[in-house]
C-alpha cells in the first residue's frame, strides 16, 4: 500500500470512518473507498462502488466475485468497532455488557446512580455517571452504534431515546411492557418525533426466546442487535 493511502487509512480509522483498501488482482492498483468517496490509481464502477460500501458496512474483507461483470478485486474492510450504549446499570445489563464485550462491541454504561454504575458491578468497562442524554451526546452515536435503555424509569430512558432517535445509531431498544412502551411513546410525540421515528425503537426489547431471567433477557437483546445489524428478522415489538 501506498504511503499516503495507508496514512489516509490511519486517519479514518481515527474518526471511526468506515474504509476499505480495493485491490485490482491483475495490476495490482489500489484505491481508499469510504461512503464520501475514493483516492488511489483504481477507478471503481458504480457498481463495484456500491458492492464494496456494502461489504464495508457487512465488515466483510475478501476477494468479489467475477460475475455481473465485476473484476477480480480485493477488499480490505476497516470498519471501526460496533458500539454499545446501555442505559441503565441494572442486573440484566451486568450481563448483557461482558456478552457484548465478547461479541466485540465497544461498551459504555450510563447511569447517574453512582452505586449502580460502579467499577464493582462492571469491572473493566468505561463508566459514565452523566445524565444520558449528555452522556450519550459527549460519546457520539454513529450508524454502528447501539443503544438500550433499561432503567424503567422515564427521567433516564426517555432523554437517551430522545438523543438515539436524532441520531443514526443502527438499533435502539428500550424495556418495558407493551403498556410501558405505549405510554413512552405517547411522550416521546409530545416532543416532536413521529410514527416513523418511534418504529425504530425495538420494544418490547429482545428476541422472542421466552427470556425470563435476566441473564436470559441479555441474550435476547443482544441476539436482536445482532440480528438487526446482520439484517435478520428481528420480530420487532413481539417481546421477549
Amino acid at each position: 500500500m501506498k504511503t499516503d493511502l495507508l496514512t489516509d487509512l490511519l486517519d479514518l480509522k481515527a474518526r471511526r470512518v468506515p474504509a476499505a483498501v480495493v485491490t485490482d488482482l491483475t495490476d495490482g492498483a489500489q484505491c481508499l473507498l469510504t461512503a464520501g468517496g475514493q483516492q488511489g490509481d483504481l477507478l471503481l464502477t458504480p457498481e463495484e462502488r456500491a458492492t464494496i460500501l456494502h461489504r464495508i458496512d457487512q465488515d466483510d474483507s475478501g476477494p468479489l466475485p467475477e460475475e455481473n461483470g465485476l473484476r477480480p478485486l480485493f477488499v480490505d474492510a476497516h470498519a471501526p468497532p460496533l458500539r454499545l450504549a446501555v442505559i441503565g446499570a441494572v442486573h440484566v445489563a451486568q450481563h448483557l455488557v461482558p456478552m457484548a464485550a465478547a461479541a466485540g462491541f465497544d461498551l459504555l454504561v450510563i447511569d447517574p446512580r453512582g452505586s449502580f454504575a460502579s467499577e464493582d458491578r462492571f469491572p473493566g468497562i468505561p463508566l459514565s455517571q452523566d445524565w444520558p442524554d449528555e452522556a450519550l451526546t459527549a460519546w457520539g452515536l454513529d450508524r454502528r452504534t447501539a443503544v438500550v435503555t433499561l432503567t424503567h424509569d422515564p427521567k433516564f430512558d426517555d432523554p437517551a431515546l430522545s438523543v438515539a432517535l436524532r441520531s443514526e445509531a443502527f438499533y435502539i431498544g428500550a424495556l418495558g411492557s407493551r403498556r410501558t412502551h405505549a405510554s413512552r411513546c405517547e411522550r416521546l410525540t409530545t416532543e416532536g418525533f413521529g410514527p416513523g421515528d418511534l418504529a425504530r425503537i425495538h420494544a418490547p426489547i429482545g428476541l422472542p426466546i421466552g427470556a425470563k431471567s435476566p441473564m436470559e433477557i441479555a441474550v435476547s437483546i443482544l441476539s436482536q442487535i445482532i440480528a438487526v445489524r446482520r439484517g435478520a428478522p428481528t420480530f420487532n415489538g413481539a417481546g421477549r
